[in-house]
């Protein structure tokens, strides 16, 4: 891992803890009970404790400690909103089913860093012979698009974000489409990724290494996860594909929000996406933690006139098995199983898993036009309504050979729905 670079959002803390942390002595801790309230093992489940249960007075520069009887559980907190103040505590646990732990909170000056288990790589050029450099945010008007500008601005089309699982990236050159990246290890891939020694963008990374490598075809589809709008029956893509000049959202601002041990969170905004001669208002916002072959992908719209459909997208190229529309828990699940990676050359399982509480059915894409090889998954939306979803991708190559057995993937995405559903009560003392 050459090169490496990593640079943080302003409030993304990562912290560990050391059993006789000198920083800790003269602290007082809030006792926080977290309940299981499902009959289900949750293995490494997500918790989000919002600053205003903790009735903090201030605590902006500090680093959380959240000690149990037994060890320490990794902890973040998380500027969601921008404003300088952390919004949430994020972790991720372990639970057996109807598990209660009790949890002391602390707080320490000190960031010793829990060992790293999610990231985001984001590089860009100013110019076609400039040299790409790490960022942590970027606009992108609508002229200014891969194709009119005639080179690629950036690493790998645009953000990675990835867990000890799994990658992902997002094509921010106009296209939208999420891809994935197959991990053949937990180690966090090397920020080079999509560059060359000499800092210029370069597809490197369709060849195989020892992390692992770009293993989905996307085409014309918007990948795995993706979002659309259907108008009146007519499907808008966000975005443009490869050969258009012009993007249809006006200005679309990216933003890493969060990049942390348990947690990395990515922001986008398209602002003015013109669609069936309609302007809507869109925010996009990725989360990943460790654990999951996955992420959470939360999307919310504005300019609704009632007469609009969310279209979430999963790619079909090269599958050649029947779909699977599976209910669990409060989902739906959406399962691929074949190989569908590039030249059919490894089985991969893809899966979208949807709110049963919004779902509305699903078409397939066109065989041509702006959206294609897809299945197009109908999610009812309000205007500001935030709906969340989850995109899964098991390569038989990971770290989980079993992915290689349809049944066991689909038992995979069944279970982990399940998983998701359930609650963890939250307790302040």
């Amino acid at each position: 891992m050459k090169n490496k670079i990593k640079f943080y959002a302003p409030i993304a803390f990562s912290v560990i803890v050391f059993a006789n942390c000198n920083a800790q002595k003269k602290e007082t801790g809030k006792n926080i009970i977290l309940k299981n309230t499902s009959n289900l093992e949750l293995p490494q489940k997500a918790i989000s404790i919002k600053r205003s249960e903790l009735s903090l007075q201030d605590a902006t520069t500090n680093y959380p400690i959240l000690i149990t009887k037994k060890d320490t559980i990794p902890a973040q907190v998380n500027d969601l909103d921008g404003d300088g103040k952390w919004d949430e505590l994020f972790l991720v646990a372990d639970f057996s089913p109807n598990e209660s732990k009790t949890v002391v909170l602390k707080w320490s000056q000190t960031d010793p860093e829990f060992p790293v288990k999610t990231s985001v790589r984001f590089g860009k050029r100013e110019g076609k012979n400039l040299p790409v450099h790490p960022d942590t945010q970027e606009v992108l008007l609508a002229t200014q698009v891969h194709k009119k500008l005639g080179y690629q601005k950036y690493q790998t089309d645009g953000p990675t974000w990835e867990n000890d699982k799994v990658g992902f990236r997002h094509y921010l050159d106009g296209r939208n489409s999420k891809d994935v990246f197959g991990k053949r290890i937990p180690a966090i891939t090397p920020e080079d990724v999509g560059i060359n020694s000499k800092g210029a963008v370069e597809d490197n990374y369709h060849v195989m290494y020892d992390w692992g490598r770009d293993i989905f075809p996307v085409g014309n589809s918007a990948g795995l996860g993706g979002f659309a709008l259907l108008v009146d029956n007519k499907i808008n893509r966000l975005g443009i594909i490869a050969n258009d000049t012009l993007n249809n959202i006006e200005k679309t601002t990216f933003k890493i929000i969060s990049e942390g041990p348990v947690n990395s969170v990515l922001s986008y905004t398209y602002q003015n996406w013109e669609a069936s001669g309609n302007k809507y208002q869109a925010q996009e916002t990725s989360s990943i933690w460790p654990g999951m072959y996955g992420y959470q992908n939360t999307v919310s719209l504005n300019g609704l006139k009632g007469n609009e459909t969310l279209l979430v997208t999963l790619s079909n190229l090269n599958n050649q098995n029947p779909l699977q529309v599976i209910d669990a828990g409060d989902f739906v699940c959406f399962i691929q199983h074949d190989k569908l990676t590039y030249e059919r050359q490894w089985i991969l399982g893809t899966a979208v898993i949807v709110p049963k509480d919004v779902y509305k059915g699903y078409v397939e894409a066109p065989k041509t036009g702006q959206l294609t090889d897809s299945y197009l998954i109908k999610l009812s939306v309000k205007n500001n309504q935030k709906v969340s979803y989850y995109p899964i991708a098991g390569w038989e190559l990971s770290a989980d050979k079993n992915f290689k057995d349809s049944a066991y993937f689909t038992n995979y995405v069944t279970t982990l729905a399940k998983q998701l559903s359930a609650k963890i009560k939250v307790e302040v003392k």
